[in-house]
C-alpha cells in the first residue's frame, strides 16, 4: 500500500487566504482619469448647449436701443487707448497670448497665458458701447505663431520671458502664438448690458499722459466716450459672457457640435471607469 504524505491542511474554521490581485498601474490610471473626466465632459455639454440656446434665443440688438440686461450686439472695435500687441507690437484693441513648450511625439503643453484687460468700444451704425473683457470667453482667429529655440530668441519673445519671470522655460523649444482684435475687426459680443457711469470716465490729460498720444487722438476718445450708450460685462446673474470673431451662426454651429461630443463622450467615459474598476475591484476581493 502507497501512503501519501500528510497535506497541510488549514486548521477547522479558516479560510485559505489567496493572493490580492492589484490592478496594473497605467490602466488603472486612464481608468480613474476617465471616471474623473466623465462627468465633467457631461457637464460642460449641458453647459454649452445651454450657451447654444441663449445664443439663438437673444435677437442681435441695435446699441442705440439696446435693452438693458443680457444683450447681443455685433460691430466693429474700436481702441479706446493706444494699446499694443506684446509679441509683434502692433495696434490693437484688445490682445491673447500664449506660450507652449515642445512634449512629446512633436505635441505642444501651454504653460503661460495672458490677455488684455483693457476696456475697448463695439460701434454700429446707430450707436457706441464699451465692453470690459475681463471674465469674458474670448475666441479670436488664429494670428502670428512662431516656433524658437529657447536659446536663441529673438528680442520681443525675451524681453517678454523676462517681464514675466519666465526664464525657466528658455531651455526647451517653444511655441508663441498670438491673438490680436484689431481696429476696424467686426466682433460678436454676449454679454450683460448696463447703464453707463454719468461721470467722464477719462480726461484728455490723464489719457495723454497715460498713451503718450497727441491731443487730436485724446479727443478721439473723449467724444467716443461721451458717445458710450451702456457697458458690457459679466452680469451678476448672467454669467454668460462671449466675445468672439465669429458670426453668431458660426459660434452655435461649434458650440452644438463640441456639446454633442461631450455628451457622448462623457458617459462612455464614465462607463468604462465604472466598468474597470467594478471588476477590478471583484477581482482584489474574491
Amino acid at each position: 500500500m502507497i501512503h501519501e504524505p500528510p497535506r497541510d491542511r488549514a486548521p477547522c474554521g479558516s479560510r485559505k487566504v489567496r493572493p490580492m490581485i492589484v490592478p496594473e498601474l497605467p490602466i488603472a490610471i486612464w481608468a480613474s482619469l476617465a471616471l474623473g473626466g466623465g462627468p465633467i465632459l457631461l457637464w460642460r455639454s449641458l453647459r454649452d448647449f445651454r450657451t447654444r440656446r441663449l445664443l439663438q434665443n437673444t435677437p442681435t440688438a441695435r446699441i442705440r436701443s439696446m435693452p438693458m440686461g443680457l444683450v447681443e450686439l455685433c460691430g466693429e472695435a474700436v481702441p479706446r487707448s493706444e494699446l499694443a500687441a506684446p509679441f509683434s507690437g502692433r495696434s490693437c484693441a484688445y490682445w491673447q497670448v500664449d506660450i507652449s513648450i515642445r512634449g512629446r511625439r512633436d505635441s505642444w503643453r501651454v504653460v503661460h497665458r495672458d490677455a488684455s484687460g483693457h476696456p475697448f468700444f463695439i460701434r454700429d451704425e446707430t450707436g457706441v458701447a464699451l465692453v470690459y473683457p475681463q471674465d469674458a470667453t474670448v475666441k479670436l482667429a488664429c494670428g502670428a505663431e512662431e516656433v524658437c529655440s529657447g536659446a536663441s530668441l529673438p528680442d520681443c519673445y525675451a524681453q517678454y520671458l523676462k517681464e514675466h519671470r519666465l526664464m525657466f522655460w528658455r531651455m526647451n523649444t517653444l511655441r508663441f502664438r498670438e491673438r490680436l482684435l484689431e481696429p476696424s475687426d467686426r466682433v460678436y459680443v454676449l454679454g450683460t448690458a448696463t447703464p453707463r457711469a454719468q461721470a467722464v470716465s477719462i480726461s484728455m490729460d490723464d489719457e495723454a499722459e497715460a498713451t503718450g498720444t497727441d491731443d487730436r487722438r485724446v479727443r478721439r476718445l473723449q467724444t467716443l466716450d461721451h458717445e458710450v450708450r451702456g457697458v458690457i460685462r459679466r452680469g451678476e446673474n448672467e454669467r454668460t459672457y462671449l466675445i468672439s470673431h465669429q458670426s453668431e451662426r458660426e459660434l452655435t454651429m461649434d458650440l452644438g457640435l463640441r456639446a454633442a461630443a461631450e455628451l457622448v463622450g462623457g458617459p462612455l467615459l464614465t462607463l468604462f471607469g465604472l466598468g474597470y474598476w467594478a471588476d477590478a475591484l471583484s477581482r482584489m476581493f474574491r
